[in-house]
This record gives C-alpha cells, structure tokens and sequence, in this order.
C-alpha cells in the first residue's frame, strides 16, 4: 500500500509539471495566429535606454516572463496594438511578468511622448533602442514584433505584426507561461 500511495504522489508529482505547458494551438485559435513558437533562444545582453538616460538589458528581467515589444511612433499597427499591450501589463504585470515595450529606430522623446499621450498609455515605462542594436541582435526587420521570453531568458515564441495582448487567449498565454 505504501508503494501505491507513493507511485501515485509521483505520477501527480510529475502531472504538475505540465501546468506550466503552453498551448500554443489554444493561443493561435484563440486570435494570436501570427504567435510562432521558437526553439528556445538566449536573448542578447545588448543595452538599450531611457529617457532619463539609465541603461537597461532583458537580464534585467530574469526571473520573470516577459512580453518584449518592439515599436515606433510612425508606425500604424503599433499605435493600434499599444493600448493592449498597455492594459495587459496593467492586469498581468507584477513579481511574475512584464511585458516590456521598446521604442526602436528614431523615436525623438517629444514624439515618444505625444504618442504615450494620444493613446492613453499609463502603464508601460519608455525604453529606448535609438540605434536599434537590440532590435537588430533580434532579427526585427519591421515593427511591430513582440516577443515572448521565458524566466530563463530564453526567447520562446514571436508574434510579427499586431496582435490584441488584451484578449483572453493572450491572457491565457500568459498564464501558461508564467505557472510554476
């Protein structure tokens, strides 16, 4: 009996390590068709910066999950997309996630800042890639590209183009991602 109750802990042991499975055919028909899964990918340690100057890398956020969003103020589809990333930082952000949104390319901080403005965003500190070293290290070719890394710092899945971060099957992405 001993044997059973502890072959049994194990099997339910073991089951709890796929709550933190994510599925990816869920996310894509649930409105993120876009979402490609990747081979697990280290992220660079490349710098990027903000308004105030400090310096920043993702391994800042090791530990968390992040959603890293590339944008620019001339861009159509980022000013479309940026209230969802905007509201699902507000609902999901905190100890375990953060989506992190990168202004790529010229992005004057006048300009940065009327569009923050005119979108209503509040939630979502500014950084800054001027030069686009980290959106280049990355393979970004336009804007936007969101990409999703694990607690690891593992680049896990990239959506090119805008997506809805607000929905449920986003939020339900997010979940996955982030259970232990």
């Amino acid at each position: 009996m001993r044997w059973l109750v502890l072959y049994t802990a194990m099997i339910l042991g073991a089951n709890a390590g796929y709550a933190g499975e994510i599925d990816w055919q869920a996310a894509h028909d649930g409105g993120l068709a876009k979402l490609a899964q990747t081979d697990p990918t280290p992220v660079p340690a490349t710098e990027f910066t903000d308004p105030e100057g400090g310096t920043h890398s993702l391994a800042d956020w090791k530990g968390k999950v992040v959603l890293l969003n590339f944008w620019a103020t001339w861009c159509a589809p980022c000013r479309e997309e940026m209230p969802s990333l905007d509201a699902l930082q507000a609902e999901m952000g905190g100890e375990d996630f953060e989506v992190v949104a990168i202004a790529a390319g010229h992005n004057p901080p006048p300009a940065v800042k009327k569009f923050l403005d005119e979108e209503k965003i509040a939630n979502l500190p500014v950084r800054l890639d001027p030069r686009q070293k980290l959106a280049r290290e990355m393979g970004v070719m336009g804007m936007p590209v969101t990409v999703l890394i694990d607690r690891d710092g593992n680049e896990i899945a990239r959506l090119i183009g805008g997506a809805d971060w607000s929905s449920d099957a986003a939020k339900a992405l997010i979940r996955q991602a982030t259970a232990p």
